[in-house]
């Protein structure tokens, strides 16, 4: 059975941090890309940052700088370091996991509140 389980997220402080984590089960972690995506209410959800398979990194214009993405193959586990953080980076952020376009995994989500 397949599990993506989001932890870390909570209530921060305009310019603080925090570290998402989104730990797996059921599939070959190590061959999936892994992503992290957030939706703010009333918005699309969008694509905040992608880890490869090979540990390719990419980042939304938005967060590029501020936000970092790893992942732990022995732990079977993605994170997603978050700093500098603002209003605007309030959302549920979601964990996805991809295989080519075939094999599509969510997590349920954890919601990160940036307020003073």
């Amino acid at each position: 059975q397949v599990q993506l389980v989001e932890s870390g997220g909570g209530l921060v402080q305009p310019g603080g941090s925090l570290k998402l984590s989104c730990a797996t089960s059921g599939f070959a972690f190590d061959t999936y890309a892994m992503n992290w995506y957030r939706q703010a209410p009333g918005k699309q959800r969008e694509l905040v940052a992608g880890i490869s398979a090979g540990f390719s990194t990419s980042y939304a214009a938005a967060v590029k700088g501020r936000f970092t993405i790893s992942r732990d193959n022995d732990k079977t586990t993605a994170y997603l370091r978050m700093s500098g953080l603002e209003a605007e980076d309030t959302a549920v952020y979601t964990c996805n996991a991809r295989y080519s376009f075939i094999y599509n995994y969510w997590g349920q989500g954890t919601q990160v509140t940036v307020s003073s």
